[in-house]
């Protein structure tokens, strides 16, 4: 993937090393994010993936503390922005403006340059500034008067949105929600969890006292050490036959793209670097087929409240139906 530092090969012990600061960097976003360790291992995979993420349910379940907390637990620069109607694209990536000492125009580059960027409520604003992050995502670059400037490294977009709530809102195109490698849904907690919850908030936000556990350069290691993670071939049969069902179903306009395949193979790595192993087990593919895949499918008919459910409910099937290949 483009944006990633050229590093020497990472050598298998500090590989295991760097795969052991990313469990920890999980149990403490934890200590602040109660009950929630599923959502917080798929943040974690997206980061070490190097791919960006989405966030989505209804308001005050603690999707911008998640991503706030993944922040504040990595050595890298975090930047927010809330999204709008009346944002523009430039308050984005930045603008030209004259500079009468140089008698010039100089650039000013927006919030997008930053390491980790939070894109909240991402469906407020309008599809036109929306486009202006599928550069960023894709390309982990940014043109603006005809110039290209590089974003820092790494670069990881965490978005949240409310699914419910269509007024004021504008959907996220396919195009767009196939950038995303992952998409999260927090859910409610369990009374316990929040009770638990309740009390770690007595004294504060349990945020704000998290501390650094893994540094940037860290992390483009344990980025370029995912890429070693053995893939079997039964297994990539295996994801193939998962991609091409949701292409032949007929409750499908659209199925997977050949970026969705791609995003399951490199989460796979990742979460099977993060669980101590150098290679990937059926296991690794099929319990993150839904959060990697039902995104990216455009379902017929027109949306509801209820958007892409039935996707999530045609891939348990799939996932159901195909042989899981022995390992």
């Amino acid at each position: 993937m483009a944006g990633v530092h050229q590093v020497a090969e990472v050598a298998p012990a500090r590989a295991s090393e760097l795969a052991g600061k990313a469990r920890q960097l999980q149990e403490t976003i934890g200590r602040a994010i109660v009950g929630k360790a599923m959502a917080i291992e798929l943040l974690v995979i997206g980061l070490v993936a190097r791919g960006h993420v989405l966030i989505e349910d209804v308001p005050g379940v603690g999707k911008t503390a998640l991503a706030k907390a993944l922040a504040r637990c990595v050595g890298c620069e975090f930047r927010r922005i809330q999204f709008t109607p009346d944002l523009l694209p430039s308050d984005i990536t930045g603008l030209s403006m004259y500079d009468p000492s140089t008698q010039d125009f100089q650039f000013r580059p927006g919030p997008i340059f930053t390491q980790i960027l939070l894109a909240d409520e991402v469906n407020r604003t309008t599809p036109r500034t929306q486009a202006a992050l599928l550069e960023a995502m894709n390309d982990f670059q940014v043109t603006a008067d005809g110039r290209t400037y590089a974003l820092p490294k790494p670069f990881m977009v965490v978005a949240t949105q409310n699914p419910l709530e269509f007024a004021g809102t504008y959907p996220l195109p396919e195009a767009q929600m196939d950038r995303f490698m992952l998409r999260i849904r927090m859910g409610y907690p369990t009374p316990e969890q929040e009770r638990e919850m309740l009390t770690s908030h007595r004294q504060g936000e349990p945020v704000d006292s998290l501390p650094v556990v893994i540094q940037a350069k860290e992390l483009l290691e344990l980025s370029f050490a995912t890429t070693s993670v053995k893939f079997d071939a039964d297994l990539s049969t295996y994801l193939i036959a998962i991609v091409d069902r949701t292409r032949r179903e007929p409750h499908f306009a659209a199925g997977v793209s050949p970026r969705g395949s791609l995003a399951l193979y490199r989460a796979a790595q990742a979460r099977a670097l993060l669980r101590g192993r150098d290679y990937v087990v059926p296991d690794d593919v099929k319990e993150l087929a839904i959060p990697v895949l039902a995104h990216r499918i455009v379902e017929r008919g027109p949306r509801s409240s209820s958007e892409r459910g039935s996707a999530i409910r045609v891939l348990q099937n799939i996932l159901a139906e195909l042989p899981v290949p022995a390992g």
